[in-house]
């Protein structure tokens, strides 16, 4: 018979496809599978109907061997088969689906699964082999044909001896070229490793005979793949000891997860979902090489080891699979023809996350704070990220240590204990907890019974700049100009007397070459002497977080350095700047340098520092 070419523009395609459209080469073996595993659903759903063929479910599987000498790898099925006009058909024409063909002659409401939608999928053989031979028998007829091509050159179709119905696919695979190791196809080892990695959850058996390399004895193994996937099993019937196995073995955690999401969903879009929160970051979760994603199928079928698009950015930490029939899936399987069904699906697994986690902070506390300990700067980044789009679902689940608690608390356990006419929810930033109970204004907030969150993360504060307000109560850092608990009357005093010392806190200021806004008294302060604030949106803590990041960009907040009013120092600078100016620009030095190390900033010359208080220590 003389050579056929491809109909219409194929070579070209086909020319394309084996160079350029698939990127990752062994993923042609998870399509042949596919399409093997397509005819055997095929003939079962035939069979219902048609009373000619007898078949055994039980019987119904796929078989690989290899051929090392050959350089043969071989893909067999007793499925459905094809007769002369079919071989044509489905493989004489790029992008010509039997499969899809199938399934769109199907009722809607029938649950047959056909995975191989496009049929340029049997195409990728070319990209390891040069020539590509398939024989086929279809059920109920007693004639069987070959089809042989060695690429874009066209194919030959022949009629051959075929006892068995179904399908043998033959590839020559290609020599070794370049940097491209085609031997790798030819490894058992290697094939029982790609079907375990994409093709385990395909409903039939998978098996392969192996040979012995010294006594050259064939025999067949046992199922490869697992062929049915923990997600599509009965939640009931899920022993929490297998949900932590698959976890462990799939995702290499030593540990097991600390939440197990496993959701079942029908409608417009239909999935399997099987997630899971790791009690512990993965190594590499602070590199630039980590990735987040889910692992997506298609009806068992993996198709992406990472899809991105199912996460946001905050819920990078999650871990699991995704397996939707109603993916439409373009020829190489690897991108998405349309994204609309994914988009459905990654919001309705955000929303799903979200609330897992909610009931866990209000009926599994401990284990939350275990979450957020590891895991919270996430959720607070979700917060201020996109301009806050997701402020609104996130702000009840992060948690602050409270001063009056001891303990972690919710935003709205804070509101909850305040007091009526109360609108300021009051926060302090620091390294530590233990070095926020020592600043100078949460002392006087204590002794004035005022609860304060302490924010020990560089995104705190950023966090709550975005919310704004919380029920209508506003944030206040007690490190900020903001703050202050003085009554009208207390305030006007204190104005007063600043007023009247205005020139000798301008003289201050000039001792420390305007390094602060301001320089003024304070009733704030219980026992302290001094404290270092801020004017202006840029507080404190938001000029350490800025300037230690590795950017050229430097802000710097506008300082303010209070000093007690009722405190013995107030009386000894005013003594000084009437007495002993000299001495005074050394005061102002250290009590200003005191403030920063309060402040947890660092001191710009701290020889200098040094220095002059042993100067004072020594008179």
């Amino acid at each position: 018979m003389s050579k056929r070419q491809f109909k219409a523009e194929s070579k070209k395609l086909l020319d394309l496809m084996i160079n350029s459209i698939y990127t990752n080469k062994e993923i042609f073996l998870r399509e042949l599978i596919s399409n093997a595993n397509d005819a055997l659903d095929k003939l079962a759903y035939e069979a219902l109907t048609n009373r000619k063929l007898k078949v055994d479910k039980k019987k119904l599987g796929i078989k690989l061997s290899v051929d090392k000498e050959k350089r043969l790898l071989t893909i067999s099925d007793n499925g459905i088969g094809m007769d002369k006009e079919e071989l044509s058909e489905n493989l004489g024409t790029i992008a010509k689906s039997g499969s899809l063909a199938f399934k769109e002659a199907l009722d809607k409401k029938d649950k047959t699964n056909i995975i191989g939608q496009f049929g340029v999928g049997f195409y990728s053989s070319f990209m390891v082999a040069d020539k590509v031979t398939v024989e086929s028998k279809k059920a109920g007829s007693s004639e069987a044909y070959k089809w042989v091509s060695t690429g874009a050159d066209g194919y030959e179709i022949t009629s051959c001896d075929k006892e068995m119905t179904g399908t043998t696919i033959t590839l020559h695979i290609k020599e070794n070229e370049n940097e491209e190791n085609y031997d790798d196809y030819l490894e058992e080892f290697k094939i029982q490793g790609l079907i375990k990695k994409y093709s385990d959850y395909v409903t039939y058996p998978i098996k392969m005979d192996t040979v012995d390399e010294e006594t050259k004895k064939v025999t067949e193994t046992d199922a490869i793949n697992s062929m049915v996937p923990l997600w599509k099993k009965n939640k009931k019937k899920i022993k929490d000891e297998e949900y932590n196995s698959f976890y462990q073995d799939k995702f290499f955690d030593y540990t097991k997860p600390l939440k197990v999401i496993h959701t079942n969903v029908e409608g417009l879009v239909s999935y399997d979902a099987l997630l899971f929160i790791p009690a512990n970051p993965p190594y590499d979760f602070y590199t630039k090489e980590y990735k987040k994603g889910l692992e997506l199928y298609s009806n068992g079928v993996l198709i992406m080891e990472k899809c991105e698009d199912l996460l946001p950015d905050y819920l990078n930490f999650v871990k699991g699979v995704v397996d939707s029939p109603d993916l439409s899936l373009n020829i190489s399987r690897e991108m998405l023809q349309q994204n609309r069904q994914l988009k459905v699906i990654a919001k309705n697994i955000e929303k799903k996350v979200l609330k897992e986690l909610q009931s866990m902070l209000e009926n599994d506390r401990e284990n939350y704070e275990a979450f957020f300990k590891t895991f919270g700067v996430n959720i607070k980044y979700g917060v201020y990220d996109n301009y806050g789009a997701k402020k609104d679902e996130l702000k009840d689940l992060i948690i602050f240590y409270s001063s009056k608690e001891k303990k972690n608390v919710t935003l709205k356990e804070y509101v909850s204990r305040m007091n009526d006419g109360e609108d300021t929810i009051y926060y302090a930033c620091g390294e530590t907890i233990d070095k926020i109970d020592m600043l100078p204004q949460v002392e006087s907030l204590k002794d004035n019974e005022k609860e304060v969150l302490y924010l020990t993360d560089y995104v705190d504060e950023f966090v709550l700049k975005m919310l704004d307000k919380y029920e209508d109560k506003k944030f206040v850092n007690v490190s900020s100009n903001d703050f202050d608990l003085s009554s009208d009357e207390e305030k006007e005093k204190l104005n007063k007397k600043n007023e009247e010392e205005k020139e000798m806190f301008d003289f201050m200021k000039e001792c420390l070459d305007n390094e602060v806004a301001q320089i003024r008294y304070t009733n704030k302060l219980k026992n302290h002497p001094i404290c270092l604030t801020s004017e202006g949106e840029v507080t404190v803590e938001m000029q350490k977080v800025i300037n230690a990041m590795p950017t050229d960009e430097h802000i710097d907040a506008k300082l303010v350095l209070e000093i007690n009013e009722s405190h013995d120092i107030a009386d000894k600078i005013k003594d000084l700047y009437e007495n002993d100016k000299e001495t005074l620009k050394k005061y102002t030095k250290i009590l200003y340098n005191e403030a920063r190390l309060i402040e947890g900033l660092p001191v710009s010359n701290p020889t200098e520092l040094s220095n002059l208080v042993c100067d004072l220590l020594s008179k």
